[in-house]
């Protein structure tokens, strides 16, 4: 293999690292999985997310079943994936559309964000963690009161999606696991 294959797919192992990272993250954030969380930034890291936090990663991550109390439902898709790489250290602008079932005293209302993160990553020991991730809304869609219908018939007898541990993945799965990236 000639050394500028070589350094191409290395390139490629690098960022598919880093896509999976990114993926590991909207799991961990959805299933409410804090172990999963933490094991995806370095201890060191800084996490920006807005109003809602801003500072170590690992704060965040403790403050993370707060944050998440009044959402019924999270869901974290992503889109558009841009990232570069240079050595140990890699950036990355990725869009992302987020829903959320948010319950309130009165009655739940949907919140949709189609935003981005702004990722810095490096890679320590071999392994590609968040270095500072902050979080931009570019768009936010309000439904009040939820327009959620998990009762409607035409999904009854589906498989429902939980918020934690009894999620139905991990009856299916067993290669995916809670706690594990």
């Amino acid at each position: 293999m000639s050394p500028e294959l070589e350094l191409q797919l290395n390139g490629l192992l690098d960022k598919r690292a880093i896509e999976e990272l990114i993926h590991a993250y909207c799991n961990a954030a959805d299933r409410r999985d804090q172990e999963k969380m933490r094991s995806l930034y370095h201890a060191d890291a800084i996490d920006d997310h807005g109003g809602f936090f801003q500072g170590p990663a690992m704060d965040f991550i403790d403050k993370l079943p707060e944050i998440q109390a009044p959402m019924e439902i999270l869901h974290h898709n992503i889109t558009t994936v841009n990232i570069k790489v240079e050595g140990n250290y890699a950036e990355g602008e990725v869009y992302v559309l987020a829903f959320h079932k948010v319950k309130t005293e009165a009655e739940p209302f949907d919140l949709l964000i189609g935003g981005r993160y702004f990722d810095k990553y490096e890679k320590r020991d071999g392994v590609w963690k968040f270095s500072h991730r902050a979080v931009v809304a570019d768009w936010v869609n309000v439904h009040n009161p939820s327009i959620v219908d998990l009762q409607n018939p035409i999904i009854e007898g589906s498989r429902l999606g939980a918020a934690g541990a009894d999620d139905p993945s991990y009856d299916f799965y067993s290669l995916f696991k809670r706690g594990q990236r």
